[in-house]
């Protein structure tokens, strides 16, 4: 597949060189030539320096209604106008835009542009290992509304029932096994569990397992 990814920062650089390996057609745009060092000589794809939201650019860049675009520059409103401007001049519908701040995304769903939103997970992970009520987020909805959260079950969540938690729970690994529990499943000290909800839910949930909920 034929990818144009505007944004040579840590998450489009690690993209390129994926998609690279992977054998699809990848060429990276950023506006400065110094940022395509983070590709590595080992690179096969096409760079161009320039403004990803550049018509010109875009052409150059041999964009077509079948190709895919990924905006994951620094900025939200640039991400945006990449989107936009592949979607509505060159009619791409592989489009998706990284965006910072979640309270925007709302907005561009709207506009029918994907849109994914950054999320700590380093702080989460070092949170999730430590404090096994924390979890380590895994995903959010464009809207940032819902959550999937991986957590470990400690002994004090040990004995609940699924039906008795204030999330839903997608997924358990218990002893390296993984399945998609029940209501009546009881949960055991060690488990990991994948959890859907809202943030207030989690909240709940964190809320329970440090003594129980109000």
């Amino acid at each position: 597949m034929h990818i144009i990814i505007i944004g040579c920062g840590r998450v489009g650089s690690t993209l390129a060189r994926q998609l690279d390996t992977e054998g699809h057609d990848v060429v990276v745009v950023d506006r400065k030539q110094d940022s395509f060092r983070r590709l590595g000589n080992e690179f096969g794809g096409r760079t161009i320096k320039g403004v990803g939201f550049d018509r010109d650019v875009l052409v150059s860049a041999g964009i077509s209604p079948k190709s895919g675009v990924m905006a994951v520059t620094s900025g939200d409103n640039s991400n945006i106008m990449v989107a936009r401007v592949a979607r509505e001049l060159f009619g791409v519908e592989r489009v998706v835009a990284r965006i910072y701040d979640p309270k925007r995304a709302l907005v561009y769903e709207r506009l029918g542009i994907p849109t994914v939103a950054t999320v700590a997970w380093t702080s989460n992970r070092i949170l999730s290992t430590i404090l096994p009520s924390v979890g380590d987020v895994q995903w959010t909805d464009p809207t940032a509304t819902f959550e999937l959260l991986e957590r470990r079950v400690d002994a004090a969540l040990a004995g609940t029932t699924i039906s008795g938690l204030p999330v839903h729970v997608a997924l358990l690994t218990r002893n390296g096994h993984i399945d998609v529990p029940d209501d009546t499943t009881l949960l055991q000290e060690g488990d990991v569990i994948h959890t859907v909800g809202t943030r207030q839910q989690h909240a709940d949930f964190t809320q329970l397992a440090h003594g129980g909920l109000e």
